[in-house]
């Protein structure tokens, strides 16, 4: 199985991640998302798309129908004067999510459509913290061995905590049944 996270600019941002060039006098090149949207749903299995509060209203008439949206929720989050309420939560489109059951056994895992994770304070503007990355595998249910693209690698901090994740993954197992486990005692 394919999956894909996307962290494109948001729209309207794309300055923001301006090069020197870009700095000089260049403009800078808004994503368009209708045609990333496109090839997310043509080339993967699953996947997730960050963007913000303000450009989702935007983004989800370009979705098919049974896409979602989850939360990432900042405990801690930079405060802009005039601005209220504050952005503080940011939302990740996800489609082709699998239960545990389509992965081929009954995983008591439940993973909630919210995560609260501080973001990073330092680095990369816009870098993804680890345990972000991580809520994003598990939304997806997203197996060790399974590729897994990070379309916009920018800081190179979403294929490092994939790297970990999977580093950190028991080898692939077939579970015993309750059967087998009863037949035991």
């Amino acid at each position: 199985m394919r999956f894909a996270y996307a962290d494109p600019p948001y729209p309207g941002m794309a300055h923001r991640y301006a090069t020197e060039a870009e700095a000089d006098g260049r403009r800078a090149v808004e994503v368009n998302h209708e045609i990333l949207i496109g090839y997310l749903c043509a080339e993967f299995d699953g996947w997730a798309l960050s963007t913000s509060s303000v450009a989702l209203r935007d983004l989800l008439p370009m979705c098919p129908d049974d896409v979602r949206v989850a939360a990432w929720v900042k405990p801690w989050a930079s405060f802009k004067k005039g601005v209220n309420p504050a952005y503080a939560w940011e939302p990740v489109i996800f489609r082709g999510a699998r239960s545990w059951s389509d992965r081929g056994g009954s995983h008591a895992e439940t993973v909630r459509d919210w995560v609260s994770v501080v973001a990073h304070q330092a680095g990369f503007f816009g870098s993804k913290p680890p345990d972000f990355v991580e809520w994003i595998l598990r939304l997806l249910v997203v197996d060790v061995d399974a590729e897994f693209v990070d379309v916009f690698p920018g800081s190179g901090s979403v294929g490092a905590a994939v790297e970990a994740w999977r580093a950190s993954r028991p080898l692939p197992f077939d579970a015993p049944t309750f059967e087998q486990t009863r037949a035991d005692l």
